[in-house]
């Protein structure tokens, strides 16, 4: 599956910048893409606009269905997507999750979910 690339704008995005992401987004879902991941990298300085901004693109795309992760996130954005509880935004399994991607064996004789 292709992944395509979002760029979050440095030091903070702001609210300011939610609403054309949020239309960017759209536009690379209605274009096809399968998959978006948010390049974090920039975001030195991150505030609760910050998350605000990456919580309205998660919105987005769960509206398309599609795939959305943020990547190269630094320390205080990770610490900060934590408090409020977005931690799964960056792709990681959470403590005693297997990670995404992995299925846990099943035995014939187990019962369907």
């Amino acid at each position: 599956m292709e992944t395509t690339r979002l760029v979050l704008p440095g030091p903070c995005p702001t609210e300011q910048h939610a609403a054309g992401l949020c239309a960017r987004l759209s536009r690379l879902y209605e274009d096809g893409a399968a998959r978006v991941e948010c390049d974090a990298g920039a975001v030195t300085a991150p505030g609760l606009a910050a998350v605000e901004v990456l919580a309205r693109l998660r919105l987005t795309a769960r509206g398309y269905g599609r795939g959305f992760a943020v990547t190269g996130a630094g320390p205080a954005l990770r610490a900060l997507l934590d408090l409020v509880g977005l931690a799964e935004l960056l792709g990681e399994a959470e403590e005693g999750e297997p990670a995404r991607g992995v299925q846990e064996g099943v035995e014939p004789d187990d019962l369907a979910v």
